[in-house]
C-alpha cells in the first residue's frame, strides 16, 4: 500500500506546516473510516498511524449486526468477506451454574439487511479500511506520531505536531484523535470526562486453530464469562473475563500465564475448555486489566474524539468496533457541515455529542451492570436485554441515509 496517498495535488501549506482539512490521529477502526467518509465527502484529510499496515492489535472482534450493517452501507462489507472472514450464522449460550437450563443455540435470522455477523481479525480488517481511505483520496501517513497540538492565540486547535516518517507541523481546520483508549490526544485538547464508572475487570485471550468453531458461543459461570469468536484462517478468538478479585491466581502466573488460563477455563467453563484442549493455542495470551469505564467530551473548538478516545466500555460486550463505525459516521456527518460552514462547527459538534451519548446510553448500561457480574440470572436477562438493544441499534443504522460521501460507487470502484 502506498503511504502517502491523495487524489489532489498535494497539501498546502502555511508557513512551515502542511495544512489540510482535516487531520485524523489513529488509523484504525474509528479513525479511518472517519477519514474514509469525509474523504469521500471531498475533503483533504490526513490519516496518521504509529503503525504500519497490516498490524495488529488488541481487539475481541466481534462485529455485532450493527457493525455489519454499516460495512454493508460504506460499501466494504464484501470486501471484509473476500479477505476469508468467516460469516457467523448462530451463536450457542452455555450456563454452569446449578440447575442452568440446556445449552441453547439460536439462528442469527435476516435483519437490517444482513443475516450473520463477523469476527475479522484486525491486521486485515484495519488494512481494509485504510485502503478505502486511501482510495477515497486521504493522505496516509504512517509510522508517525502526534507529540502535541498546535493552537492559535485564541486557544482553538489548529494543527499537531508530527514524529517518525512523516514529522513535522501538519495544520488543519479540525484534528480528529482517534488514538484510543489511552488517548495522548484527548488529554492535549484538555476533553473532560463527563461519566467515570468503576473500571473493568480482567480480558485475557488466544487464538485456537480447530475444525468446530462454526458459531458465536458464550460460556457463563459464577464469577467468569468466556467465549469463541471464529475469525479468519479457522481459527478463533477464545476469551475469558473474570471480575480482577476473582483472577488472583491468573494475574500472579506470571511466565505459566496461558497455562492459568487454561486451567480458568477449566475450573470455570469445562465446556469451553475441552474444546481448547482439542484443538492448538496458536498465539500468546493478551489482553488488557482494569480498563475504564468512561465517556469524553465529544469535542471542542478545533478538535473532536471518536471511537475509543471518546468513549470506552468494558469488553465485556464485545461492542468497541461497533461503536466506532458508528460514532465515525456521526463525526463525519457533524465534521462535513463544519468544514462547510465554519459558522456552524458548534452547534454541528454539540449535535455530535448529544448523538453519540444518545446512542451509547443503552449498551454503556447494559454493559456496567454486566461488568459487576450479577448473580447468573441476571446476567442471563442482562444479556437478553443487549440482544434487543443490538438489534435496535442495527435497525435504525439501516435506515439511516449515507449524507456522507454521495459518490460511493466511484470511491469503493
Amino acid at each position: 500500500m502506498p503511504r502517502s496517498l491523495n487524489r489532489r495535488t498535494g497539501p498546502a501549506r502555511t508557513g512551515d506546516a502542511r495544512r489540510h482539512d482535516v487531520v485524523v490521529l489513529g488509523a484504525r477502526c474509528a479513525g479511518a473510516a472517519t477519514a474514509m467518509l469525509l474523504a469521500r465527502a471531498g475533503h483533504d484529510v490526513a490519516l496518521v498511524d504509529r503503525a504500519t499496515f497490516p498490524s495488529d492489535t488488541t481487539s475481541t472482534h466481534s462485529l455485532v449486526r450493527g457493525g455489519v450493517v454499516q460495512l454493508a452501507r460504506w460499501g466494504l462489507l464484501d470486501e471484509v468477506l473476500a479477505s476469508g472472514a468467516p460469516p457467523i450464522r448462530s451463536v450457542a449460550f452455555h450456563r454452569y451454574d446449578p440447575g442452568a437450563p440446556a445449552p441453547v443455540s439460536l439462528a442469527v435470522k435476516p435483519r437490517a439487511g444482513v443475516d450473520h455477523m463477523l469476527a475479522p481479525r484486525r491486521h486485515v480488517l484495519d488494512a481494509i479500511l485504510v485502503r478505502a481511505a486511501v482510495r477515497a483520496g486521504a493522505t496516509l501517513l504512517d509510522a508517525t506520531a502526534v507529540s502535541d497540538v498546535r493552537r492559535d492565540p485564541s486557544g482553538r486547535v489548529v494543527g499537531v505536531v508530527a514524529r517518525g516518517r512523516s514529522g513535522g507541523a501538519i495544520d488543519a481546520q479540525l484534528v480528529i484523535g482517534a488514538d484510543g483508549v489511552r488517548s495522548r490526544l484527548a488529554t492535549k485538547f484538555g476533553a473532560a470526562v463527563v461519566q467515570r464508572y468503576a473500571p473493568s475487570g480482567v480480558c485475557l485471550y488466544s487464538y485456537v486453530a480447530a475444525d468446530h468453531w462454526d458459531g458465536f458461543e458464550f460460556h457463563l459461570a459464577d464469577g467468569a464469562f468466556a467465549g469463541v469468536f471464529p475469525t479468519h484462517g479457522g481459527q478463533a478468538c477464545v476469551w475469558l473475563i473474570q471480575p480482577t478479585g476473582h483472577a488472583g491466581l491468573l494475574l500472579g502466573s506470571g511466565a505459566r500465564r496461558l497455562d492459568a488460563w487454561l486451567g480458568a477455563l477449566e475450573e470455570h467453563v469445562p465446556g469451553l475448555a475441552e474444546k481448547v484442549r482439542a484443538g492448538t493455542v496458536t498465539e500468546p495470551l493478551r489482553g488488557a486489566i482494569g480498563l475504564p469505564n468512561h465517556v469524553r467530551q465529544a469535542a471542542g473548538p478545533g478538535w473532536a474524539l471518536v471511537g475509543d478516545a471518546g468513549y470506552h466500555r468494558d469488553p465485556i460486550t464485545g461492542h468497541g468496533m461497533t461503536d466506532a463505525f458508528r460514532d465515525a459516521e456521526l463525526l463525519a456527518e457533524a465534521a462535513d457541515l463544519a468544514l462547510q460552514e465554519p459558522s456552524a462547527e458548534a452547534a454541528a459538534m454539540t449535535t455530535y455529542e448529544r448523538q453519540r451519548d444518545a446512542a451509547l446510553a443503552e449498551t454503556f448500561r447494559i454493559t456496567r451492570e454486566l461488568g459487576a457480574f450479577p448473580p447468573p440470572d441476571r446476567f442471563a436477562s442482562l444479556q437478553t436485554e443487549l440482544s434487543r438493544a443490538l438489534d435496535v441499534e442495527a435497525q435504525q443504522l439501516a435506515a439511516r441515509p449515507l449524507t456522507i460521501g454521495r459518490a460511493l460507487a466511484q470511491n469503493v470502484a
